[in-house]
């Protein structure tokens, strides 16, 4: 049991590489989530692929992998606060869809933040328990 509890270590930062392909594969998917009032959204797609790439390769090979976690963990939050609740809201969604249309957008906005919000507590449960690496923020 131990060992597949183990797995857990290089299964949880793996599973990034689908948000990773999410961003290369469909950079419209991506760069429409960017808001309005940022700039060049397809350079925020392609700059955040390139960042949860890093931090797979770090969580992977236990190097500044404490850091790693702890930025993810930050990135994930913001993004649940400053896009999914928004756009839950019904703040940057195109007014111009249809009121089912819209309900729906802001329903799986909503559950894009709840997700977020649990990734959040998951990733700081990873920083603090399985990290080894404590050069940066101890």
């Amino acid at each position: 049991m131990e060992k597949i509890l183990n797995l857990g270590r290089w299964v949880f930062p793996a599973s990034f590489i689908m948000y990773v392909g999410l961003h290369f594969g469909k950079p419209d998917v991506g760069a429409a989530f960017v808001p309005d009032y940022l700039p060049f959204p397809y350079f925020w797609n392609y700059f955040t692929a390139i960042c949860i790439i890093f931090f797979i390769i770090s969580a992977l090979i236990g190097k500044y992998d404490k850091l790693a976690y702890a930025s993810m963990a930050l990135y994930v939050i913001l993004m649940a606060f400053l896009i999914h609740l928004p756009r839950a809201l019904g703040h940057e969604l195109g007014m111009e869809s249809m009121a089912a249309d819209l309900a729906r957008e802001k329903e799986l906005e909503m559950v894009n933040f709840f997700r977020n919000v649990m990734l959040t507590g998951a990733l700081l449960g990873f920083a603090k328990y399985v990290a080894k690496d404590k050069r940066i923020i101890g």
